[in-house]
């Protein structure tokens, strides 16, 4: 915690020393500049001509809390960590650069902790050209005005750094494979930290990008007893969990290809995805492995008049436009978004003689998995746990009208395989979800869902991503 608070006592007096930043010729800075529309953005009431203003009025109170989650340079954070580690309350410092080379750099921090001592804190920074007049831009949030630019990734590489540090106090191991009972479950914690680097690399035709990335990773095992709740090394060995006794440091460098084309106006997008990931150990631990990924979406538009947007990747985690301009705000008037997403997923782990895969490198099916995203979400969180990994959803999703919230109804079927030769589409385990979404305004998106269809009872969950509506993902732990 004290790493924590460290990181938080840095954000702030980062932003004290941005507002007092001068360009040395009495002239307002660009940084204090945005500090000044933010707090602007804050006291509505300032700027509107109409007197006598109010700013407890419904659109006011939206528009000031949409600020303090969105606006730049300086937000409140806030998410889910991994599940049964709580809601996570911290601050984001974004800002961004224009340099006369058309350049832009973007610096994205943030620090966050919940309620029963887990927490996150790391820092980004992306790089790329700006586009040209002639340039096709490809990639939006939305409608732009009139003369926006908006970066594309047609138009030219992005660059990232980054380093994350996350520290969960509370995951739960039930054994490996498909079969183990709940009678198995054990608590144990883990401390991350993930650095390294990532280039998206477009192919300028069709939506097509090359990913590269290299990454060093440092997990950190220890004991956790939540209610009672035994530790993995009071039920487990080595053996059973592998990477149970020692600790050991990964590069892991990765390349991929993605296709994510809008095709008829934007109403299909596909999110083709496939990389190759190299999980090297050192220090003489055994525990390197290569893992592969195929993930195959289809997102269909339920209306003709809607656009379907992707996530930008030249922004951060905690921001929902590249160039600090407003999201966009908060619509109450009826809208007819909705979609129908279909995908595939399906991972591969293999290892040399001698070698096993952490334990805590494995993907999990069941309830949540430790990046937040839900599979087979009526069963436990982390239920089942296995190198290998199939599923098979799908996904509506349809706004309520003059309400900023979503219906949603999705399918799982899907299963954890202890070898490859188990990556198949037989003894699919089932689950259903119908619930409510808030995707608005570029707020970090929300589900409210109640699962059922397993063997094992019904799970609902709650749950806000921690990145905003068209932010980048973060890292993932496993």
């Amino acid at each position: 915690m004290r790493t924590l608070s460290n990181i938080v006592l840095v954000v702030v007096l980062a932003a004290q020393a941005a507002v007092a930043q001068d360009n040395g010729n009495g002239n307002e800075s660009r940084i204090h500049s945005d500090f000044r529309r933010e707090w602007l953005d804050l006291h509505p009431c300032r700027e509107q001509l109409v007197k006598p203003c109010s700013e407890f009025t419904p659109g006011h109170l939206v528009g000031i809390g949409q600020a303090l989650v969105t606006d730049q340079p300086l937000h409140l954070a806030l998410g889910s960590l991994a599940p049964q580690n709580g809601f996570a309350l911290g601050l984001a410092f974004v800002e961004h650069k224009d340099f006369v080379s058309e350049r832009r750099l973007t610096f994205d921090t943030d620090a966050v902790a919940t309620k029963n001592g887990s927490w996150r804190a790391g820092s980004c920074l992306t790089t790329y050209k700006l586009p040209q007049s002639n340039d096709q831009i490809v990639v939006v949030m939305g409608t732009p005005p009139p003369r926006q630019q908006i970066p594309s990734v047609k138009v030219a590489p992005v660059f990232s750094l980054y380093a994350e540090a996350t520290s969960l106090n509370t995951l739960y191991f039930y054994g490996l494979g498909p079969n183990t009972v709940p009678a198995g479950k054990a608590a144990f914690g883990l401390t991350e930290t993930i650095a390294g680097a990532s280039a998206l690399l477009p192919l300028n035709k069709a939506g097509i990008s090359f990913t590269v990335e290299f990454n060093s990773r440092f997990p950190q095992l220890r004991p956790d007893s939540k209610d009672g709740m035994p530790t993995v090394s009071a039920l487990y060995t080595e053996a059973t969990a592998p990477g149970l006794t020692h600790s050991a440091t990964f590069l892991q460098p990765g390349v991929g290809i993605q296709i994510q084309p809008g095709l008829f106006d934007n109403r299909l997008r596909l999110h083709y995805f496939a990389n190759f990931q190299d999980f090297a150990s050192l220090g003489g631990t055994a525990y390197s492995f290569r893992r592969w990924t195929a993930d195959i979406g289809h997102e269909f538009a339920l209306d003709r008049h809607v656009t379907l947007t992707a996530a930008d990747p030249h922004n951060g985690p905690d921001a929902c436009t590249p160039d600090g301009s407003h999201c966009p705000h908060i619509s109450t008037t009826i809208n007819n978004e909705g979609s129908v997403n279909l995908r595939l997923l399906l991972s591969g782990s293999a290892r040399s003689t001698g070698n096993a895969v952490p334990f805590y490198f494995d993907p999990t099916t069941g309830g949540s998995n430790i990046d937040g995203n839900p599979i087979l979400a009526s069963y436990p969180d982390y239920r089942f746990r296995a190198a290998n990994l199939v599923l098979i959803r799908g996904t509506v999703e349809h706004a309520i009208p003059k309400l900023p919230l979503g219906a949603y109804f999705s399918v799982d079927a899907g299963k954890s395989a202890l070898t490859r030769n188990d990556i198949d589409f037989s003894s699919l385990r089932r689950s259903y979800s119908i619930g409510l979404t808030v995707h608005a305004g570029g707020l970090p998106v929300v589900y409210l869902l109640f699962a059922w269809g397993g063997n094992e009872g019904t799970h609902t969950t709650f749950s806000i991503s921690n990145t905003l509506l068209g932010g980048t993902t973060r890292p993932s732990l496993f």
